[in-house]
């Protein structure tokens, strides 16, 4: 009987698997959701438009109803196709597949969102990682060679960066769009907490798209996310997406919570505020060694040295879960995340942070 080790690539098996935190009984500021569940009218009323789905038949395969929501809602430029995804965890696996057996690599900035790296070394395919500055903004001249010199299938560049929170100057992020010979992909994951898009641009150049997830706006379970493209790159992408992977209860969910988006942009508005609260309560605090510009619904903050994990379970101990992100070492050794919260929960971590800092005098 054959083994995984007897099948499986050493490299796959060599990896982790991804670990979500477990928080029963905690805070949650780890995972960069929304805090706010929808009004309890809201909630009725959506609970009444699940009542009409077949669950006996199959949803609808190319998500037509929810293609033309997102496209009003979001002001998708008509002469961009649009493909739809099982969250954008799904879209990074299909481009990473369609460029397989192209012989080029991935690339992106590093430190960024870990699944770039993740779906591209599962699949085969050489990932280049071009370290950032030391303020976690893009090293221009690093990027522009590694460009060249790899010619990449894809660039991945979250705007903004998980877990750094930067917004990239968007003149240098269309140089790099020029200079690059494959396809460049920005992650707009945080569209609703920043104040720069490129969603107008999507498909013009051909090697350009983007990319949108509605977890971030308040919707993380349904897990959708899409990207904006060339309509023949959406074409060609649709040939790897499998049948049905937009269910029925997503695709309903998802025109529901379109038709009331007025209440989703309210929430980020408030988040946006505390956002701008917590990242001048954290720059005061003794202790915190300096707070990164956040356009993204979280921040990241520099504890002293070698004590990031005794922060973390300090705030841990005291019912607050955030991130760890510090234990890979390099530019975010003694570094946390945390999530902006609803005020209380922000207050709370606050307070716990205070403890905490104050503990490591």
């Amino acid at each position: 009987m054959s083994r995984p080790s007897d099948l499986m690539r050493a490299e796959v098996l060599e990896r982790s698997a991804y670990v979500v935190a477990d928080a029963t009984g905690l805070i949650k500021l780890d995972a960069m959701e929304n805090p706010f569940p929808w009004p309890g009218e809201l909630e009725a009323a959506w609970l009444e438009a699940l009542r009409g789905v077949e669950l006996n038949r199959y949803p609808d395969p190319g998500g037509r109803a929810v293609t033309a929501a997102i496209r009003t809602a979001h002001g998708l430029p008509e002469s961009a196709g649009c493909l739809l995804g099982n969250g954008s965890d799904e879209i990074i696996q299909i481009l990473i597949t369609a460029v397989q057996g192209s012989g080029r690599p991935v690339l992106a900035p590093v430190p960024t969102f870990v699944m770039y790296e993740v779906l591209a070394r599962a699949a085969g395919v050489p990932f280049v990682g071009v370290p950032l500055a030391p303020d976690f903004d893009l090293d221009a001249p690093a990027m522009l060679r590694a460009l060249e010199e790899h010619r990449p299938a894809l660039l991945f560049l979250a705007f903004p960066n998980n877990p750094t929170g930067r917004l990239y100057d968007p003149g240098l992020v269309e140089e790099l769009v020029a200079a690059n010979p494959g396809v460049t992909v920005i992650d707009e994951a945080y569209a609703p907490f920043a104040s720069r898009s490129f969603l107008s641009r999507a498909g013009s150049p051909v090697g350009l798209m983007v990319m949108r997830t509605l977890s971030k706006m308040g919707l993380a379970g349904l897990r959708l996310g899409y990207l904006a493209a060339s309509p023949d790159w959406i074409d060609a992408l649709e040939r790897l997406r499998l049948p049905y992977n937009v269910n029925s209860l997503t695709q309903r969910s998802v025109l529901f919570a379109l038709e009331h988006g007025g209440v989703l942009e309210r929430q980020a508005q408030l988040l946006r505020e505390q956002r701008s609260r917590v990242s001048a309560a954290l720059a005061s605090l003794p202790g915190v060694r300096r707070v990164i510009p956040s356009q993204a619904n979280f921040l990241l903050f520099q504890v002293p040295p070698a004590q990031g994990r005794r922060v973390f379970e300090s705030l841990r101990a005291s019912g607050v879960l955030i991130k760890d992100v510090g234990h890979s070492g390099g530019l975010l050794a003694d570094h946390l995340r945390v999530t902006v919260g609803a005020p209380e929960e922000n207050d709370a971590f606050l307070e716990a942070l205070s403890e905490a800092l104050r503990a490591l005098v």
